[in-house]
């Protein structure tokens, strides 16, 4: 997408509002296939949590892909999306039993990580093929907010449980169908992924009828102009070896699935922003902007750099602006940063905002949530319309506090 039809987007559909490219993910989508080209079967699961509008998911299952769900609401969406339930994958983390249940009777495969839940459910559904999802205590991204496979984290079944893993599997007769990994986000190591892909495999010799192995996801993607990203085609080359060495030792071919979320539509999103004033103290210019981190809390969440570009004046000199938002409190979406001389009422424009961007919107402040437009075929598609003061009071109850008038005595 050019400045101009960044700018037509904004004026047709309103500020702030995000923008997805169709032809970037299909990019992306046909980069990770194409890197993994020799595996026999490879199925790419797009984790819906990055950004979960329909339209999105029927366009990346268009393309082929399958679904990666952590919710039975997900599951939903999916389903809704026209994606076969075949192609679904679920996997939850600190849910009860009762939604794993109800994701069961949906027809999709469940992916369990914690051992209390694995023995409740083979206890009651022995036959309900099961995926389980290790902890492989690697720490393959660098940010620890966003890395899961750590000692300490929530997520999966720790390498070092198995004999009680397996304990299990043997006591409830349940079948085991899939072994499942994820590293974290912002892979840059491959050779650290590697490692964890062999204790993968190592986990995967204890179960006789496996039919895939799903390696998670995590790629890391460019965040500044000639910034580093994981080495899709290498991470291709050597793992694809790997896994088609141990689809020997274990005696069948095997799926291989992948998850990814950030990867698929990050780089594809933009999200739009006018400027409201400029304001300058005694060391720093301010440019307020219509929106706050109740439409995009990544920088302030998770600490994440978004390039900012002013597409209203992009030959114009370069300053330095801090860029903050509208919401009553602090909401710095960047410090100091050099941004081509910003007047009010310009268009700014955040890169890298396809992922985990509106998916973690707010109504924070009774503000709306913005509109978001998918932009196909040289055009803009209105995928979610802005919200309205009758979306903030949809679910809301009156109550009646009128005082209710005394009987005349008589």
């Amino acid at each position: 997408m050019t400045n101009q039809d960044l700018l037509a987007v904004a004026k047709e559909f309103g500020s702030p509002v995000y923008v997805y490219d169709a032809e970037k993910i299909a990019f992306q989508f046909n980069r990770l296939k194409n890197a993994f080209s020799e595996i026999k079967d490879l199925r790419i699961h797009y984790a819906v949590k990055a950004l979960s509008n329909i339209s999105i998911l029927k366009y990346l299952n268009s393309l082929g892909s399958g679904m990666d769900t952590v919710s039975v609401q997900e599951v939903k969406l999916a389903l809704k999306a026209g994606v076969a339930p075949k192609d679904i994958i679920y996997t939850p983390n600190g849910v009860s039993l009762e939604e794993i249940e109800q994701v069961v009777r949906l027809g999709v495969q469940i992916n369990i990580d914690n051992l209390s839940i694995l023995e409740q459910f083979g206890a009651k559904h022995p036959e309900v093929p099961v995926c389980i999802r290790i902890n492989p205590h690697i720490l393959a991204g660098g940010n620890s907010k966003i890395s899961v496979g750590h000692v300490d984290s929530k997520f999966g079944i720790s390498i070092h449980q198995m004999p009680l893993l397996l304990r299990i599997v043997e006591n409830t007769g349940m079948n085991i169908n899939g072994i499942h990994m994820h590293t974290g986000s912002d892979i840059l190591d491959i050779e650290v992924f590697l490692r964890a892909s062999e204790i993968l495999f190592d986990s995967a010799k204890n179960f006789k009828n496996l039919e895939f192995l799903d390696f998670g996801s995590g790629f890391k993607v460019p965040y500044r102009e000639n910034d580093i990203e994981t080495d899709i085609e290498e991470l291709g080359e050597k793992l694809t070896e790997r896994f088609k060495n141990f689809c020997k030792e274990y005696g069948r071919e095997l799926t291989l699935v992948f998850e990814p979320g950030k990867f698929l539509v990050s780089e594809a999103g933009k999200f739009l922003a006018k400027v409201n004033v400029i304001k300058q103290t005694t060391s720093t210019v301010f440019a307020g902007v219509d929106t706050g981190f109740n439409h995009l809390i990544r920088p302030m969440f998770y600490g994440s750099h978004h390039d900012i570009k002013n597409v209203s004046n992009p030959e114009g000199k370069f300053r330095f602006y801090s860029v903050v938002g509208y919401i009553c409190e602090t909401d710095t979406f960047a410090n100091n940063r050099r941004i081509a001389e910003i007047t009010e009422g310009d268009i700014l424009a955040f890169s890298n905002a396809g992922a985990y961007s509106f998916s973690m919107a707010s109504n924070f402040n009774s503000r709306y949530r913005p509109p978001e437009v998918l932009w196909y075929k040289g055009k803009g598609h209105l995928i979610r319309e802005r919200e309205t003061f009758e979306d903030l009071l949809r679910h809301q109850k009156v109550m009646d506090f009128t005082p209710k008038t005394a009987k005349a005595s008589k």
